[in-house]
């Protein structure tokens, strides 16, 4: 078997830039990806493990049983393995999961003890809610548009006079996932002022949609795993929809391909469509809603309300889209409303081009044995010495297969055909590490010269 060295100009290493398509549908608490539904296997209610609107890495444990999965490399080490599991072993290299303590593995494990941990890894888009209110650990605002009360908070118990303090008229909340976007926000001022994350407007002169507090005002964060969309969300192909029975009532696109997520069609008369909703942060995959105002028709009787949020019945608005989308609002009725989110990613394929030469004059030789005439003597076994030797005839004729247009069994001149169905390609110690098939076997003469090319994707 021939063996052929890649010269410098047949080996091409580039890259392939995809953008495939991702929708998510939320509907009562429920998350449609792809418009995919759970399919039930024979063994298990979800075949893949995982709940709608999630997606399985790796894709392990297909319709296995869970029930019978008895295994645990702590509390019962003998118990049955009716599932696929990640562990590791104890040992000199330290090594170990990331929910496994330095503590937890010093005193909980001795050497050669096996940490276990479980599949399906899931990976879904997350809600999360923040009403109008301060973050718990800050006490102060760059533009403060609330009033300040003053309130007697006790009774000083030497004078027994009340102690009076000045506090804001809004909550304090848990923001910590907001505030730590505050960076990021602000790098990307120069692609759109609606990405500061406070606005530097005068709240007295400038009017109310120019000014802003992301820590204070009331929006929704929308989070998107990366196994999504790749290295990046593509410019102009986010797309929220929200709905009411059915029926569109606004929609929003990033029409400008600089992160404002504009509204291009609105069921409220007394809006002008163009208003900007919210902000894309197309490399860390979040989306931020602050559109707060009523997306309904003024003029409709009665107007449209649900529990979007805990504190009662309210109007559509943006900051509400996307609830139920794993938000843990599950308790509040809002199952006339569903939301549409649509984009596209930005995936990087490397690849590999190679290119295998079949020249002229070479691989015209076979090892299959049909290559040899029929009937001839191969070879012989002579006994000679303490064990004997095999001996090849010199002379063998090469079987004929050269197809005839005459019939009659009528063969045609001679010529040497070899046909080629596959090659192989090897590494450096001429280890095989894979093979390229051809649809059919390519015939080659010795006059003819052939290139393939293969490809490979990592």
């Amino acid at each position: 078997m021939p063996y052929y060295k890649f010269e410098e100009d047949d080996i091409f290493h580039n890259r392939i830039k995809t953008h495939p398509s991702c929708e998510f549908f939320v509907h009562s608490g429920t998350i449609y990806y792809n418009n995919k539904h759970i399919l039930s296997g024979v063994f298990n209610n979800a075949v893949t493990h995982v709940s709608s609107g999630h997606i399985s890495l790796y894709e392990l444990n297909v319709d296995r049983d869970q029930s019978k999965h008895t295994y645990d490399s702590l509390l019962n080490p003998g118990g049955v393995k009716s599932l696929i599991f990640p562990f590791v072993t104890k040992d000199g290299s330290l090594s170990t999961f990331k929910t496994i303590t330095i503590k937890e593995f010093n005193e909980d494990f001795l050497y050669g003890d096996e940490m276990s941990s479980s599949y399906p890894l899931s990976a879904s888009i997350t809600r999360e809610y923040f009403a109008e209110g301060l973050p718990q650990n800050l006490t102060a605002t760059p533009n403060k548009n609330h009033s300040v009360v003053t309130m007697e908070i006790d009774v000083d118990p030497f004078d027994g006079k009340a102690i009076t303090e000045d506090r804001d008229d809004v909550p304090k909340l848990e923001k910590r996932h907001i505030l730590a976007l505050e960076s990021t926000l602000n790098y990307y001022t120069n692609m759109s002022p609606h990405y500061a994350f406070s606005s530097s407007a005068d709240p007295i002169t400038s009017p109310p949609d120019y000014v802003w507090y992301k820590a204070e005002q009331e929006l929704s964060l929308i989070s998107i795993p990366s196994i999504f969309y790749g290295s990046s969300i593509k410019k102009g192909t986010v797309s929220l929809r929200f709905y009411v029975s059915g029926t569109l009532l606004a929609e929003l696109k990033d029409k400008n391909r600089n992160g404002e997520l504009i509204e291009m069609t609105a069921s409220n008369p007394a809006r002008d469509t163009g208003s900007v909703a919210g902000v894309v942060l197309y490399n860390e995959g979040f989306i931020i809603l602050t559109g707060s105002w009523d997306l309904t028709s003024s003029t409709a009787s009665p107007t449209h309300k649900e529990e979007y949020a805990i504190g009662g019945k309210q109007t559509p608005k943006w900051v509400h889209f996307g609830a139920g989308a794993n938000d843990k609002s599950g308790s509040l009725a809002h199952n006339t409303s569903s939301f549409q989110l649509a984009f596209s990613g930005t995936n990087y394929i490397p690849t590999v081009t190679m290119l295998a030469h079949a020249k002229k004059g070479e691989l015209n030789h076979s090892n299959n044995p049909t290559y040899i005439k029929y009937g001839q003597q191969t070879g012989s076994l002579t006994a000679s010495g303490e064990f004997g030797f095999y001996k090849e005839p010199k002379n063998l004729s090469i079987a004929n297969t050269v197809s005839s247009s005459y019939g009659c069994n009528f063969t045609a001149s001679f010529k040497k055909q070899t046909f080629i169905s596959q090659i192989g390609i090897y590494d450096k110690n001429k280890n095989l590490i894979g093979i390229a098939k051809v649809a059919n076997p390519v015939r080659k003469f010795e006059t003819d010269e052939y290139t393939f090319k293969l490809k490979l994707d990592f």
